[in-house]
């Protein structure tokens, strides 16, 4: 759950729509009209600051809302069962906190693509997570939009993201063999993450 106290508001005397602003928000809620910056619908801001902390003309400032509202997804109103499958199928533990931020966990995420999101965008408009510094939550993230059947389409416009890295779930077997004997323990390493993942499965089906 995150409070939305804060919104983004431009000065157009000062925007010269140069657009990073559009490529760093993290829920597409401004965008370059006339050239100018503008945020069509104010709600749809996060209050995550990118556009401000990056704009290069200090255009676009941060001002308290006059109307914060709550973002969160109830995860009780989704058929959990679900929840843990599709958790399993990203290898992330439902309660693992994907996102640091906002303390977003990954059934929440889950919860929101079962209840319709289809893109990183939707999630995070969703459930406030990618609207703190946007960095550590987006590879979990990605692989639950993957996971839940979801083709990823990067916004060519946009610095979001890039697609999924390698996890230890990926490593080709001629790698695992190559660097097996350096130290490494690909096959123990990604038993561990399984049972990690797993963990709590055993305690709900009591």
């Amino acid at each position: 759950m995150k409070r939305v106290t804060l919104k983004a508001v431009v000065d157009k005397d000062l925007c010269v729509g140069c657009r990073i602003c559009e490529k760093v928000c993290p829920v597409y809620a401004i965008s370059v009209v006339d050239r100018k910056a503008t945020v069509q619908d104010d709600k749809k801001c996060r209050g995550c600051a990118n556009c401000a902390d990056r704009c290069p003309r200090y255009a676009i400032k941060m001002v308290e809302r006059d109307d914060p509202f709550d973002v969160g997804v109830d995860v009780s109103k989704v058929d959990y069962s679900k929840i843990r499958a599709l958790c399993e199928k990203a290898h992330v533990n439902p309660e693992q906190v994907l996102c640091y931020c906002v303390g977003v966990r990954a059934e929440e995420a889950a919860a929101a693509l079962l209840m319709g999101a289809t893109t990183p965008e939707e999630v995070s408009s969703m459930t406030g997570m990618r609207t703190g510094c946007t960095i550590e939550c987006i590879q979990p993230l990605l692989r639950l939009v993957e996971a839940a059947g979801n083709e990823l389409h990067p916004n060519p416009n946009g610095w979001q993201w890039y697609g999924v890295t390698t996890t230890a779930w990926d490593f080709p077997q001629e790698v695992k063999e190559k660097y097996n004997s350096r130290g490494f323990y690909f096959d123990e390493d990604r038993e561990l993450l399984d049972r990690i993942v797993k963990q709590g499965a055993e305690k709900e089906g009591d």
